[in-house]
């Protein structure tokens, strides 16, 4: 989410907020570290500051690895190589803390379509998008998750109540996609099939959160150990695809290669565990916060790195979507969260 598994989104469940999340948490019931524990020592090392700045820098910085990744490699073979260093390091967490893997078949079944509309489908989806738009536009798209996330939460889950603050944000979110894109000038200058794709990313995000807290909620397992079994399913799932509609690659330069590698070990795996320190100590609501970095740090990487234009339209209605977003996450007092 962008996170982020069970970007890791996101976000927020098992994995990346609403957001590109690459993985995306269920934040609400993150366990806070016991007093006095490893963990709860590491998170002294660094101000939750840092590691919030951290977690916006690596997750808009992952549309930067994705297009620089599509240069050399398809966007399955993108996807794929982001689902494997990312499962590899929660694996690695999970065995280091010898958390539990989730039992049952039935939470077996809804974490497969977990990792399809959370993971498998939406990475693929935003890298397909950036090999005709630029990845600036791919992260300001990411950014109208919270937007479709409302619509879907009123159809879904019976328990969130509309307001017209609510309403008001989805509105004034719209007409800041619209205004990314340029409507009034026909949407002249942006492929509208790749812009569809990251926005059908962004769809994909919303549903998927509201499918994990229908079915996952309360499973009895950490976070960390449903992220990683989100993970590897994801990852089995591109496994049994990307051979047959990809051919290998006729090369791999260093740079694509490092790409991917950073788009899943830090944008996938480590940027998890970030964000489960950081909700762990901080709460929901500074996690969560970390959706508004992700299009700012996308924007700059492309102009300032991959030489993308920037016409002013695109940061201004990056602006209104986010303002909708934050308006969207609001709710009356007393509202359960």
């Amino acid at each position: 989410m962008k996170t982020s598994a069970v970007r890791g989104t996101a976000v927020e469940p098992p994995v990346e907020p609403p957001v590109e999340p690459p993985v995306q948490v269920s934040v609400a019931a993150v366990p806070a570290p016991a007093s006095g524990s490893p963990s709860q020592g590491l998170l002294r090392l660094l101000d939750w500051r840092v590691r919030f700045a951290a977690l916006g820098l690596v997750w808009g910085f992952s549309f930067l690895f994705m297009k620089v990744g599509n240069e050399a490699f398809a966007p399955l073979q993108v996807t794929l190589g982001r689902m494997v260093f990312g499962t590899a390091v929660l694996a690695t967490a999970v065995a280091v803390k010898r958390e539990r893997l989730p039992r049952g078949r039935r939470n077996w079944l809804h974490l497969f379509v977990a990792a399809f509309l959370l993971n498998s489908l939406p990475f693929t989806l935003f890298a397909t998008a950036e090999q005709t738009i630029p990845s600036m536009l791919a992260g300001i798209c990411n950014a109208a998750t919270p937007l479709f996330s409302m619509l879907v939460s009123l159809v879904a889950l019976s328990e969130d109540r509309p307001s017209r603050q609510r309403f008001a944000g989805v509105g004034l979110g719209f007409a800041g996609v619209l205004t990314v894109l340029g409507a009034w000038q026909g949407f002249a200058g942006q492929d509208p099939k790749g812009t569809m794709m990251a926005l059908a990313a962004a769809i994909s995000y919303a549903v998927g959160w509201a499918y994990v807290r229908r079915t996952l909620s309360g499973s009895g397992s950490s976070n960390l150990a449903m992220s990683a079994s989100q993970l590897m399913l994801g990852t089995l799932q591109l496994l049994l695809v990307t051979p047959f509609f990809t051919s290998m690659p006729s090369s791999y330069p260093a740079k694509s290669v490092l790409s991917v590698l950073a788009l899943g070990a830090l944008g996938t795996g480590m940027a998890f565990l970030v964000q489960y320190g950081l909700v762990a100590e901080k709460g929901p609501t500074i996690g969560s916060m970390v959706t508004y970095l992700i299009p700012i740090v996308a924007t700059a990487a492309g102009v300032l790195l991959l030489g993308e234009s920037l016409s002013w339209n695109e940061p201004v209605g990056a602006a209104v979507i986010l303002v909708g977003a934050a308006l969207t996450q609001r709710r009356p007092k007393g509202a359960r969260a």
